[in-house]
């Protein structure tokens, strides 16, 4: 631990030695992951997982497409309750940031440390006010635009690495609904897989447009696939009466969500059974409805599986490098 280091423990009040064992423990498991994700051509991988006590972090690795820039750190500092003066935590950050780069030999600025809070019903996780820099990063041989600096959310998920290629891995000939679509990674991965056709529902046309450019980025033909801005429960009512029909439908919806273009506050808990039933009327003749969710307490209702087979797929669709169990929840649910 060096002298700037030891410096910003002591006027945060940590330990020396719990710093020096945060520092070992990130420089072991970096070192781990890193040469893991080569191995296994990922891009996006987790490289700490709250594994020392005083320091409760995820920290993501996201590894630029051109060889030439240095891989990117995206810390996220997750909300314990933990009670800090405002210059006692301006302290404490730095001296993350310090043993983070002393552990990793990355600078200062190849570090974004993010502050997560907790969320209650309807809070948004809005824009940082930082433009952030663009960049293109591979995952297995797909490439996809990630922006640590600007959200809260970098673009792409790595948690769901494992679920994306079981999509892909069915979707050959298949239409495919992406709902909730984000930046579009799981069309991404469909039409990489030889879907037929997609399509992609998000209430942004930000996030509708990160999706084109990474189909875009991918050489993938955007005639056959649809972008929709629309809030997802009445879109699923449209579709209903529309008789649109897809055999393959991801629903990955935000644990909760609010906007002035929905007709409500979306509270996945409250609200998954109308989501699935609303799938389901959707979903072809042996079809497959993959549902997923962040939410940490999240319990399943299984009042919507009625003549419906559902699978938990979670252990099957977590990454080897996400420690945490509940880091999210899947489901999968065939039709008959």
């Amino acid at each position: 631990m060096n002298d700037r280091v030891q410096a910003q423990v002591l006027r945060t009040g940590l330990r020396a030695e719990s710093v020096g064992a945060f520092e070992q423990r990130v420089a072991k498991t970096y070192r781990h992951w890193s040469r893991w994700a080569r191995r296994q051509a990922i891009g996006a991988f987790r490289c700490y997982d709250r594994d020392v006590p005083e320091f409760p972090l995820a920290i993501d690795c996201y590894v630029p497409a051109d060889a030439r820039r240095p891989p990117r750190l995206h810390v996220q500092e997750l909300d314990t309750g933990w009670l800090q003066s405002p210059a006692a935590h301006a302290s404490w950050v730095r001296a993350v940031i310090q043993a983070v780069s002393g552990a990793t030999g990355l600078g200062h600025d190849d570090i974004v440390y993010k502050h997560r809070p907790r969320r209650a019903q309807g809070m948004q996780h809005d824009k940082t006010g930082i433009v952030g820099e663009p960049f293109l990063i591979m995952e297995n041989g797909l490439k996809f635009w990630v922006n640590l600096e600007a959200y809260l959310d970098t673009g792409l998920f790595p948690d769901h690495r494992r679920m994306r290629a079981l999509v892909r891995d069915h979707a050959s000939g298949k239409r495919v609904l992406n709902l909730f679509g984000y930046t579009g990674s799981f069309t991404v991965y469909a039409a990489a897989g030889g879907a037929r056709e997609s399509t992609t529902i998000d209430l942004s046309n930000t996030y509708l447009a990160w999706a084109a450019r990474n189909l875009a980025a991918n050489a993938i033909d955007p005639r056959r696939h649809e972008f929709v801005r629309a809030d997802a429960l009445p879109w699923l009512d449209e579709a209903a009466a529309a008789r649109r029909e897809f055999d393959i439908i991801v629903c990955d919806p935000p644990a909760f969500s609010h906007s002035k273009r929905m007709r409500g506050v979306l509270d996945v808990q409250r609200d998954h059974p109308e989501l699935i039933r609303g799938c389901l009327r959707l979903l072809a003749s042996r079809g497959e409805l993959y549902f997923s969710t962040n939410l940490r307490s999240f319990a399943l209702d299984a009042s919507p599986l009625r003549d419906v087979a559902c699978k938990d797929i979670t252990r099957q669709t977590r990454a080897e490098d996400f420690r945490d169990p509940r880091v999210h929840q899947a489901f999968l649910f065939t039709s008959a």
